[in-house]
Parts: structure tokens; sequence; C-alpha cells
């Protein structure tokens, strides 16, 4: 006999008939469209007083001045090929010095293997 009996055995509930009470899924679509503000039309932001709008995957900006956008553009897009050189002659420069660190370390192992080897001759000889 165990210490505590099955004397607690909850009913089962009974299913539900009806997933939900609303009746918004019974409407046509052009109702649930009104009912539950469904359209929403393109996606507008802005940023820094510049108003942009998402069009056929790309942002847009409304505002009619693209002169100044293609002149600001023109001008970071030059600036980031300047850094991209820049930060590539840089990579090239400490792979160079990497290489030379590495010739300087190996010869600097050399050259301490040969003192030991003179010492020991030396003591040997003595």
């Amino acid at each position: 006999m165990p210490l505590f009996g099955n004397s607690f055995s909850p009913k089962k509930t009974p299913p539900r008939k009806w997933a939900s009470l609303s009746n918004l899924h019974l409407l046509d679509r052009s109702t649930r469209e009104v009912e539950l503000g469904l359209e929403y039309g393109t996606p507008t932001m802005n940023l820094a007083g510049q108003s942009l709008k998402f069009e056929n995957g790309h942002w847009v900006s409304e505002s009619g001045s693209f002169l100044g956008d293609r002149r600001e553009l023109q001008r970071l897009r030059k600036r980031n090929q300047q850094l991209e050189e820049e930060n590539n002659l840089l990579r090239l420069k400490v792979d160079i010095l990497l290489d030379m660190l590495s010739e300087t370390t190996a010869e600097s192992h050399l050259m301490e293997k040969e003192l030991e080897e003179l010492k020991q001759r030396s003591r040997r000889k003595k």
C-alpha cells in the first residue's frame, strides 16, 4: 500500500466546441481588413529629416532631393574605397612585419643554440 493513495483524480475537461469566441473569423476578407486594420500600405521611416519608403525591396527617398543624395553617396563610396585600400595596405604591412619577426626569432634561436654548443665545448676542453 503506497503512502499517498490515489484519492485525488480530477475529472477530465470536455473538449472545446469552438477555438475562439470571436466571430471575426466568420467575416469576409474586406470586412476583416476594415475591422482589424490589415491595410498597411508601404512602410515609411524618417531618418535625419530624410523621409524614406520601402518599394520593390529597396528604401527610396520620398523627397525629390535625389541629386544631393547621389553626391553624398558618391562621396561616401569614394571614401569607402580609400579606406578599403588603406586597410589592405596596412594588412600587407602587418604580414611583412610578422614575417620579419618570425625570421628574426628563428635566427635568434639558432644563435642561442650555437652559443650553448660553444659553451659546452669550452667546458669540455678545460
